[in-house]
C-alpha cells in the first residue's frame, strides 16, 4: 500500500487526524533538512510535504518565497532534493509528498523525475498549479509508479470542478483555508466552516486544510471538520532563523509539538 494511503489508514483507526507539515528542502542546509524531518516525524507528524524550490512560487507568502530562495542560493537541484529523499528514507518511513510547481518538474522531465523520485522513496506529488484538467498525461505516470497525485480546492471551485477533482485526485484532497497566497493568518474567511463541510460531505478521499493554519487552535478547529491540517510558514518561518542549528532545531521541536497535539487527540 502506498505510504500515504496506509497513514490514513492507520490515522482512522486510531481515531486521530493527520499532522502534515511543509519544509523547504536544502534549508537551513541539505543534512539539517533530513534531521528537521525525522524530528517533526518523533513529534508525530503523519506525512511531510518537501518543498522542491521554485524561483516564482506565486502561491507562496513572504516566508516560503524566501525559503524557496534560500534553497535556490544553497545550490538545491534534483539530485540534491532526491538526497534529501534518501537520507529520510534510510531512517523513516514517513510519507514524503514532492510538493513544487509545474514549471520545475517539467523542465527537469516530468515522466523521469517521478520515476527517479519513486525509486529515491517519494510517495506522491501535488504540483500547486497544475490543473486537473491538463493533468491527464501525469495522473497515468503517476498511476503506473503507485504515486498518489494531490490537488488543490478553494473556497473558489465550483460543485461541478470539485467533483471533477475528487475524481480525479488521489491520497487525499488539499483544501485552501482561504484565497490568496500562504502565511500565517489570526483568523479563518467568512463561511469557511460552511464550504468545508460541503467539501467534506461530498469527499470519499481524505481531506486536510492548509493556508494561513498557524496555531494549535486553529489545527484543532480545522481537525473538527476534516481529516487533518498542512502546516507550513509556521515551521518554516523557524527554519531561516540567524542562530546555530541546534537551537533553531529544538524551538522547531516545541513549536511542532504544540501544533501537533491537537491532531493526536481521540475525534469522533
Amino acid at each position: 500500500m502506498n505510504r500515504i494511503d496506509a497513514a490514513f489508514v492507520r490515522l482512522r483507526e486510531k481515531k486521530q487526524k493527520a499532522f502534515i507539515p511543509y519544509i523547504a528542502a536544502g534549508v537551513p542546509g541539505f543534512k539539517e533538512t533530513v534531521d528537521i524531518a525525522l524530528d517533526l516525524e518523533a513529534a508525530g507528524a503523519d506525512i511531510l510535504e518537501l518543498g522542491y524550490p521554485f524561483s516564482d512560487p506565486m502561491a507562496d507568502g513572504a516566508v516560503n518565497q524566501l525559503a524557496a530562495n534560500r534553497a535556490l542560493q544553497n545550490g538545491l537541484n534534483d539530485e540534491a532534493y532526491l538526497d534529501i529523499v534518501r537520507g529520510i528514507r534510510t531512517k523513516s518511513q514517513l510519507p514524503i509528498v514532492v510538493f513544487s510547481y509545474l514549471n520545475p518538474i517539467f523542465k527537469l522531465g516530468m515522466a523521469d523525475f517521478a520515476r527517479r523520485a519513486k525509486e529515491a522513496g517519494v510517495d506522491g506529488f501535488l504540483l500547486v498549479d497544475m490543473p486537473v484538467e491538463e493533468s491527464a498525461e501525469f495522473q497515468e505516470t503517476c498511476r503506473t509508479l503507485d504515486l498518489r497525485l494531490i490537488f488543490l480546492a478553494a473556497p473558489t471551485t465550483t460543485p461541478v470542478r470539485l467533483q471533477r477533482l475528487l475524481r480525479e485526485a488521489s491520497g487525499f484532497l488539499y483544501y485552501i483555508s482561504r484565497t490568496g497566497i500562504t502565511g500565517e493568518r489570526a483568523g479563518f474567511e467568512e463561511n469557511f466552516e460552511e464550504k468545508l463541510r460541503a467539501v467534506k460531505a461530498a469527499s470519499k478521499l481524505p481531506v486536510v486544510v492548509g493556508f494561513g493554519i498557524s496555531t494549535p487552535e486553529q489545527v484543532r478547529a480545522v481537525c473538527a471538520l476534516c481529516d487533518g491540517a498542512v502546516v507550513g510558514s509556521a515551521l518554516v518561518r523557524r527554519t531561516l532563523d540567524d542562530k546555530p542549528f541546534a537551537d533553531l532545531r529544538e524551538e522547531l521541536r516545541g513549536v511542532a509539538r504544540a501544533l501537533i497535539s491537537p491532531t493526536k487527540e481521540i475525534w469522533p
